[in-house]
């Protein structure tokens, strides 16, 4: 039975972007099948007594520049040479996750590929219709429908649920994964993950 990797998310993370590519190929490896659930980090943040570990971890010495020098390891590692800090940083992902929301399966997949190197290689505006509506339009969406459908009342429902059902369930950040009950938190667990799904 084909095994399903779950990777709980919110494009407001940016190891949510530099874990996105390895993640899409260790799937590919392994034959699993790829889930994605769009949860608001700044709702698990409260909801959990969380922090952005540069804020969280601010006054303790050494240990956010150490974050920083393993993240330039990552990027050198994969050859995200494009990767930029996007310059609303943190940015309001809550629209952005509302459209995940308004598409499943592979299409969820395909528009989490668009949006992702638009925000963390382009540094488009979440905040500039018309901007994003070109990342959608040049991807295949229709981008006056997606922003139409992130104020259904039913999708604004989902997203406040997917958030408090992620948090019962244990997270507490982005990027969390589930394979079936196992929760494996951080982009560093890829190689736990490939070694769950190919033993046996």
């Amino acid at each position: 039975m084909t095994k399903t990797v779950e990777f709980i998310f919110d494009f407001v993370s940016p190891n949510g972007y530099l874990v996105w590519q390895p993640l899409r190929d260790m799937v590919a490896r392994t034959g699993a099948q790829l889930e994605i659930t769009p949860a608001f980090l700044g709702g698990m943040h409260k909801l959990t007594g969380n922090a952005p570990p540069m804020i969280r971890d601010k006054d303790v010495k050494g240990k956010v520049e150490y974050a920083m020098l393993e993240m330039q390891r990552w990027i050198a590692k994969h050859g995200f040479d494009k990767f930029q800090m996007h310059p609303q940083f943190p940015f309001n992902s809550v629209n952005l996750l509302r459209m995940l929301l308004a598409v499943e399966g592979e299409e969820r997949i395909r528009l989490a590929d668009a949006l992702l190197p638009a925000l963390w290689e382009e540094g488009v505006a979440v905040d500039d219709p018309a901007a994003l509506g070109a990342a959608l339009s040049a991807a295949g969406f229709d981008g006056q429908e997606l922003f139409a459908k992130t104020q259904d009342p039913a999708i604004k429902q989902q997203l406040m649920d997917n958030t408090q059902n992620a948090v019962d369930r244990g997270t507490f950040g982005i990027p969390t994964f589930f394979i079936g009950n196992e929760m494996f938190f951080g982009k560093e667990r890829l190689g736990q993950m490939e070694e769950m799904l190919t033993e046996g």
